[in-house]
């Protein structure tokens, strides 16, 4: 197979011939803009099966499941790519929502590079039940009603069962007279000296639903499940905890007691967490006995106006810290309609709308208008209205602002915390915050809140909707996501 790829490669010539056959064909077939509308539909160019995957490899992940459902051999190609996991890796993010009129099991697709939604039918337990704390490599981590945990791919409808919660340190399961576990005991109990439990002497009792509300925070992955070597790691209360599990483990385990984690991220096989006082640990858990070390100490005085803090890789390889600071609208304040921006500041909103499109992709496009205003929503709204970012020196141990000279585009919020290169996505916005809501009791306790969503220009934090109207419910609220159609069944897509 290198050997094939190699010499397509080579053959520039020929790709660049075939490649504008394709791109007609495309076309006609709204897969690619083209002016003006061709008439006559050709068929589809017969091109040998190495070079189609050449092709097929630059596709955004819609783009590609089209093109697998033209014809048996562009089937064919597209399934052996998505199988050999050489589709294009440098998939854009989209945003993962649901909405009340779509239904329990489906799930709305927002693609910004096509600005266009599509429909994704999920498998069980429906995806409006579950708690999405996660979302990484291509899948999303989800606590169903009775508080466990499961990865599900949403293109693929792949989905893994992790580690019962009742193997968690501070969780014990409490069965009835028949033997049916029937609730859970949660434990206060950190086992950090720093902090005696007085205020929660006696272990709680929560029901199976109830548990999620209280325990989980956040979730990591650290590759793509689908290739079956992986880890979990799982940013957990009391105290934002980390506990983690590896491919085929059937618990939990508990790392080195350390409180208020904030975020992680994996890079070169290690573990970076990142606490709330900026201080970051790392952790190899490939090692029989897992210890930390302490690679930045706490950077507490640095921090002003900081509500919540990311970590993430740098296209260059560099570590950064991202902080993100928030405020709100009052209780009373019957002005809540435009989110994180104060009066005045209406010309900075997106004026992007959905495109009324339908073909016949197995990702079905929805109807343009399809936003739903929620009933009895909360009037507190809590945005956001400035990210700082730094480069982490480990040589030197400090932090240095590059806020301003920032020229990457990120995605923060209840997804793996990503920073990419503008020159690879030229669709996106070059020192921009594309952020979701990530504050806990707005993401997790408040199902009617109005979700702090939207896209940050860091030279002088004004704020764009990422779509007008809104598309999605407020509960569970929406997260990032980049498509991964590794394994996909191209047939259930025609």
């Amino acid at each position: 197979m290198g050997s094939s790829i190699t010499r397509c490669l080579a053959l520039s010539g020929v790709l660049t011939t075939y490649g504008q056959r394709l791109a007609e064909f495309l076309a006609v077939h709204r897969l690619l803009p083209s002016e003006p509308q061709i008439l006559e539909r050709p068929t589809p160019p017969e091109l040998p099966e190495d070079i189609l995957m050449c092709i097929f490899a630059s596709l955004e992940t819609p783009d590609l499941v089209r093109a697998g459902s033209v014809c048996s051999s562009w089937r064919s190609a597209c399934a052996r790519l998505c199988n050999l996991g050489l589709f294009r890796q440098t998939q854009t993010p989209c945003l993962l929502y649901t909405s009340e009129s779509a239904g329990e099991s489906v799930a709305g697709l927002f693609s910004l590079v096509e600005n266009k939604s599509y429909t994704l039918a999920l498998p069980d337990p429906p995806i409006r039940t579950r708690y999405v704390i996660g979302s990484s490599h291509g899948w999303i981590i989800t606590a169903d009603d009775r508080s466990e945990l499961h990865l599900l791919n949403p293109i693929t409808g792949d989905q893994i069962a992790l580690p019962s919660v009742a193997t968690i340190e501070q969780v014990k399961p409490i069965f009835d007279d028949a033997g049916a576990l029937h609730k859970y005991q949660y434990s206060w109990y950190t086992g950090t000296p720093l902090l005696v439990d007085y205020d929660f002497p006696t272990p709680s009792v929560f029901s199976l639903g109830e548990l999620r509300d209280y325990l989980f925070g956040k979730a990591f992955l650290s590759s793509d499940p689908s290739t079956g070597d992986y880890y979990v790691v799982l940013k957990h209360n009391p105290e934002s905890q980390l506990s983690f599990a590896r491919a085929g483990d059937d618990r939990w385990t508990w790392l080195p007691p350390h409180v208020d984690y904030a975020d992680c991220v994996f890079k070169d096989s290690l573990l970076f967490a990142l606490d709330s006082h900026g201080e970051v640990r790392t952790f190899d858990l490939s090692a029989l006995v897992v210890t930390q070390t302490i690679v930045l100490g706490r950077m507490k005085s640095c921090i002003v106006e900081c509500n919540y803090m990311y970590i993430a890789q740098a296209p260059c390889g560099d570590l950064l810290e991202v902080w993100r600071s928030r405020n709100s609208l009052g209780w009373e304040d019957e002005d809540v309609s435009e989110q994180g921006l104060e009066d005045g500041e209406d010309e900075h909103i997106s004026e992007h709308k959905l495109e009324d499109a339908t073909d016949g992709s197995g990702l079905e496009p929805e109807d343009a208008d399809v936003s739903e205003p929620e009933s009895g929503s909360d009037s507190h709204v809590i945005f956001t209205d400035k990210f700082d970012v730094f480069k982490v020196d480990f040589a030197a141990t400090k932090l240095e602002d590059i806020t301003s000279s920032c020229d990457s585009v990120m995605f923060l919020g209840h997804n793996q915390s990503l920073c990419l290169s503008a020159d690879e996505y030229p669709q996106l916005k070059s020192n921009h915050v594309y952020f979701t809501d990530d504050d806990g009791y707005y993401h997790f306790g408040s199902m009617k809140s109005e979700r702090d969503i939207g896209v940050l220009n860091l030279g002088n934090c004004t704020v764009e909707r990422i779509v007008s109207p809104q598309l999605w419910s407020n509960w569970p609220a929406p997260v990032w996501f980049i498509p991964n159609p590794r394994k996909i069944n191209l047939a259930s897509h025609d």
